[in-house]
């Protein structure tokens, strides 16, 4: 399937934004799960489930992206396309993303694999009939690769399925501070900001960051954000011990399941350092490295008459690897 944009989509930051600003979709009709972590917290699962589910049905894991949700454009466009072509499909929220705080001090973060872990083996065990397959945006799709590469042989997933991965996270924050990826930035750390503040109100906070409450504004970058809060509460020594340890591309050549990564070569949030070679991925990592595309973008057609390519590719994708 080609990817061919018209002119004026051509533009990193209209295939980034387009979907954003534009599309929008009626409500789904979601069965949410409150699913309990195995150290107190919980996090909800949304599923969308064919009409037809049965037993043999197979289910498609999503895994949203940085600050994103069920109602993220990508999101609702994957769960309609895998819906039309009879697969059945559930939005695993990170901590604290689907509208519920968390109920820990810490959050979630790209390489934190073990709540995905617990989730996947509970749809395993309650569906050990189906064909079970994962679909990452951005942060998301960092964290399942990782994850991949990390269980091997032993993997949890028929298929998956990466798209826009920041693969190298201190190269990825750094690009964030430049140019007009810095507006990104601010948006993403807007949230981010207001999600730390609201932990002051249950968590001695500052006695876990030596962080003040009044200091959070200070943090305008993902590296002052994760040196301050990300890494201090998840136990690594600084924000580059998180970056290095998480960052998912040092994994790619262990990964054993039949994977596809879709990437665009002007994603504004990353650099071309990002993108692997063959010889960093394993034989059954397929690169999918386009010219253009944005960050999780991908919409072909024209402006007025957008297609969504994205979502066609996620379905025939995997209605390919479950025949």
């Amino acid at each position: 399937m080609n990817f061919q944009p018209s002119f004026l989509l051509k533009n990193r930051h209209i295939q980034t934004l387009y979907s954003s600003l534009f599309r929008k979709f009626p409500p789904l009709d979601f069965e949410i799960e409150t699913f309990w972590l195995s150290d107190g917290d919980f996090t909800e699962a949304y599923w969308y489930k064919t009409i037809q589910h049965t037993h043999t049905t197979p289910i498609v894991i999503l895994f949203h992206g940085l600050a994103g949700s069920y109602i993220s454009p990508y999101i609702q466009g994957a769960l309609r396309a895998l819906n039309s072509v009879g697969f059945s499909a559930v939005v695993l929220h990170f901590r604290g993303c689907s509208g519920k705080d968390n109920l820990k001090a810490r959050s979630y973060h790209s390489g934190d694999t073990k709540d995905a872990l617990e989730f996947i083996d509970s749809v395993k065990k309650h569906s050990p009939d189906a064909n079970l397959f994962g679909v990452g945006y951005s942060l998301g799709a960092n964290m399942l690769l990782k994850l991949l590469g990390e269980t091997k042989q032993n993997t949890p997933f028929n298929a998956a399925i990466a798209v826009s991965a920041p693969m190298l996270l201190d190269v990825c924050a750094n690009k964030m501070q430049k140019g007009f990826s810095k507006f990104y930035q601010n948006i993403l750390l807007k949230d981010l900001r207001l999600a730390l503040d609201k932990k002051y109100d249950k968590h001695d906070m500052q006695k876990l960051l030596a962080l003040r409450r009044e200091d959070i504004k200070k943090l305008k970058n993902f590296w002052l954000f994760d040196e301050a809060y990300t890494a201090k509460i998840n136990g690594f020594t600084s924000a580059q011990e998180y970056y290095t340890k998480s960052s998912s591309k040092q994994y790619l050549k262990d990964i054993q399941t039949p994977t596809l990564i879709i990437h665009a070569k002007d994603d504004p949030f990353m650099t071309p350092e990002v993108i692997p070679t063959d010889e960093e991925i394993s034989r059954t990592v397929e690169l999918e490295i386009l010219e253009h595309g944005g960050h999780v973008g991908f919409i072909s057609g024209t402006f007025f008459k957008p297609h969504y390519w994205l979502d066609t590719r996620i379905a025939n994708y995997l209605l390919k690897q479950n025949s």
